[in-house]
């Protein structure tokens, strides 16, 4: 069955970087167009960014644009999101997904911008 492995969160202070990482199984990675969205406290699931099964069509939402880049290495079914310049509203917990609703989420990354 698909399963998606989140990690690399952490505790920044504002203008910090920090690189999460996907680890996917279970299912033709190379096939899938991927995205990371994110739940901050007492909000619903946002959608961040994705990109195409080769890479070639990346898309962020506004907030992360020039700050936020997508990635992926097929050969190795991974999954990445550069977050540099980060700010405390992008305080949140992080998950991959399948789908711009998280479907087949994992059990996410924490990721804690200080200001």
């Amino acid at each position: 069955q698909v399963q998606l492995v989140e990690s690399g969160g952490g505790l920044v202070h504002t203008g910090g970087s920090l690189r999460l990482s996907c680890a996917a199984s279970g299912f033709t990675f190379s096939n899938w167009r991927m995205h990371w969205v994110r739940e901050a406290p007492g909000k619903g699931l946002e959608w961040v960014s994705s990109i195409s099964q080769n890479s070639g069509n990346l898309r962020y939402i506004d907030a992360v644009r020039g700050r936020f880049t997508i990635s992926r290495d097929n050969a190795k079914n991974m999954l990445y999101l550069q977050m540099n310049n980060l700010k405390p509203e992008d305080t949140a917990v992080y998950y991959c997904g399948t789908t711009t609703t998280g479907e087949n989420r994992g059990q996410g990354t924490q990721v804690t911008v200080s200001s």
